[in-house]
């Protein structure tokens, strides 16, 4: 076998362990919301309360990302991975334990832990990026970026697995799945042959980072897009609760079609990004939101188009998240592409935490309405589009004092 053969084989390897590395962890970081309907109804939740219990993991998980970041420029997407898998399955634990006791504060305590695993994003694209030559790391990223998908599993298996094998059953099963997950990265996960650990000080590299105007851009566009899945995926259980009136199977089944929509339209975005360039990818994205946005608004009747309008707006999302990681990696300085990416994950995170807190605020029961909230999404998205439109360059965006550049071999976008 030539040396070429071995590389392509080891990264191939690798970006695999790390995907399914990221479809657990996310299993685990999105266990709350399937169940959050349950919640609600057991604990006598009002939409506040639910909102805030399913949006916590999101406020910690993407903090931590910038952390998550940084370590795994200096310890290695092994090592990292393997401390957030095993960190992030005591935390499962603990969340039946608070939902068994009935106690609304110790459940937001314990989602507060779960965090954890939304940190794995920084620390995968990094990791998978430095086995990839820049050419093919939209793809790298898309693929990885796919690991999303965990989402999907945990909407439609966490409540079929509650009523076939009981609560706390099904989060040991969670448990042990990711406690398997970190043995098969620590034995079978190596680093990139070129990858080298960094010793520069982390927070003077985070400022840097957070000085470039790029990273805002990117910020921008990524809490609207990848925010943007993360909040519907997490919320959708109880918007289709209120408004359409389906139960916890139902609605689970729903949101895990939405979520795997997202994730399979994700790599395209990275793909399309490496030929045709990031910008026609994220305006083509932006514009869907905005229109699909409006339309969800208007609550269209009907399975079919129902199901049609939801499953658009995930695969708009999608395909901009992967378009926004494509953008990042050729945007970037050489040797700041670690804390950008870091803050800009971050930020993609937090898009997420805000709008279910919004619209379980704004939801108007009376009316069964979630309008403040959706117009407010298709206002952000089209304020975004004409942003991307006429003052970010198709290449990159124009940073303060550096031109935009590729970056080096060990580095990469994270998500």
């Amino acid at each position: 076998m030539t040396t070429t053969s071995r590389a392509a084989g080891g990264r191939t390897r690798n970006l695999v362990l790390a995907t399914t590395a990221s479809v657990t962890a996310f299993w685990g970081w999105t266990i709350i919301a399937p169940l959050g309907v349950s919640y609600t109804q057991q604990l006598g939740l009002n939409s506040t309360q639910t909102a805030v219990l399913v949006a916590m993991p999101v406020f910690v998980g993407s903090l931590g990302r910038i952390v998550a970041g940084t370590l795994t420029d200096r310890y290695g997407g092994r090592i990292m991975f393997t401390v957030v898998l095993l960190a992030t399955a005591p935390a499962v634990l603990l969340v039946a334990v608070a939902g068994l006791l009935g106690s609304y504060p110790l459940l937001v305590a314990m989602a507060f832990l779960l965090g954890v695993a939304g940190t794995v994003f920084a620390v995968g694209i990094p990791f998978v990026s430095s086995w990839y030559e820049p050419s093919r790391r939209g793809f790298a990223t898309g693929v990885f970026g796919a690991g999303m998908g965990g989402t999907a599993l945990s909407a439609f298996l966490t409540p079929r697995l509650v009523g076939s094998v009981g609560y706390f059953t099904t989060h040991l099963i969670v448990a042990v799945l990711l406690l398997s997950v970190a043995a098969a990265v620590w034995f079978l996960m190596r680093e990139a042959p070129d990858w080298t650990p960094s010793r520069t000080p982390a927070l003077p590299k985070l400022k840097a980072a957070a000085r470039l105007r790029v990273t805002w851009e990117m910020c921008i566009l990524y809490a609207i897009l990848f925010g943007g899945f993360v909040s519907f995926s997490n919320y959708l259980p109880t918007y289709l609760r209120d408004i359409y009136g389906m139960d916890l199977t139902g609605a689970g089944s729903r949101t895990a079609g939405f979520a795997l929509a997202a994730v399979l339209a994700r790599p395209v975005g990275g793909i399309l990004a490496d030929r045709i360039g990031p910008k026609p990818v994220v305006l083509l994205s932006l514009s869907a939101v905005a229109v699909l946005a409006f339309v969800v608004n208007l609550q269209p009747e009907g399975e079919i188009p129902t199901g049609l309008t939801f499953l658009a707006m995930a695969a708009a999302l999608g395909l901009g998240a992967g378009g926004v990681f494509a953008w990042v990696g050729t945007s970037s300085p050489a040797g700041q592409v670690g804390p950008v990416t870091g803050i800009v994950s971050a930020a993609g995170g937090l898009g997420g935490y805000f709008p279910p807190l919004v619209m379980g605020a704004t939801y108007n029961a009376a009316e069964k309405s979630y309008a403040i909230g959706l117009l407010l999404l298709a206002g952000t998205a089209l304020a975004a589009l004409l942003y991307t439109a006429f003052l970010l360059h198709a290449s990159g965006s124009r940073m303060k004092g550096s031109s935009a550049r590729r970056p080096r071999a060990a580095g990469g976008p994270a998500s």
